[in-house]
């Protein structure tokens, strides 16, 4: 873990589990380390980069925004693969929000993908570590080299991820309703399990 902190701190990118594939990430309040992550994945500037947290209390270095309802969706499902849309604060790089100002976050099911933001005392970008067009990937053989090649470090030991499908990316419309951006782990019988009304986009 040493190693990728050090990577972080020192502005490049780290390949890391998470619960369900392998990431690629960086420093999310570090704009050129976040850039340097679009570049490597070949992914459009367009999509903001999701997060990862390592704890509830770790949310506020991410949003200002204390609904109930956020607090009641993300006690239900985290630490897990359930990333929610919230309004990201100003300080973060412009890569990480859409044209709304929302950004993606999750606290991440896996210890060590957990572990590493809580050390590194920032949110984590946390995007599928593959080459944009190519498939995600969950053993760390399967991995790009080419990926590998061009993040500061790696981390491959067990636990790995355990594959199957991404997180599922949500985002509270009010009290009682959500709208499914993308349906992955936590499916939307789960969602309305705990209360919520669920709309689903038209990308699910």
């Amino acid at each position: 873990m040493y190693e990728l902190l050090k990577a972080m701190q020192n502005g490049e990118v780290v390949v890391y589990p998470t619960e369900t594939l392998y990431a690629i990430g960086c420093d999310a309040t570090n704009a050129a380390a976040c850039q340097k992550v679009i570049d490597i994945k070949g992914r459009s500037g367009a999509k903001p980069l999701p997060l990862i947290i390592g704890g509830l209390d770790m949310l506020d270095l991410v949003t200002d925004e204390k609904p109930a309802a956020l607090a009641h969706l993300a006690e239900s499902f985290w630490p897990g693969p359930l990333s929610i849309l919230v309004k990201a604060l100003p300080e973060l790089p412009a890569s990480l929000s859409d044209e709304e100002g929302y950004t993606s976050v999750r606290w991440s099911g896996h210890a060590f993908a957990s572990e590493l933001s809580r050390r590194l005392k920032s949110p984590i970008v946390s995007t599928s570590a593959n080459i944009s067009g190519n498939p995600p990937v969950a053993l760390p053989d399967a991995v790009d080299p080419e990926l590998i090649a061009q993040a500061g470090a790696s981390y491959f030991d067990p636990p790995w991820p355990r594959g199957g499908k991404a997180s599922t990316v949500v985002r509270l419309l009010d009290s009682t309703r959500l709208k499914v951006i993308r349906e992955g782990a936590v499916s939307v019988k789960m969602l309305c399990d705990k209360g919520f009304s669920v709309t689903l986009s038209k990308a699910v």
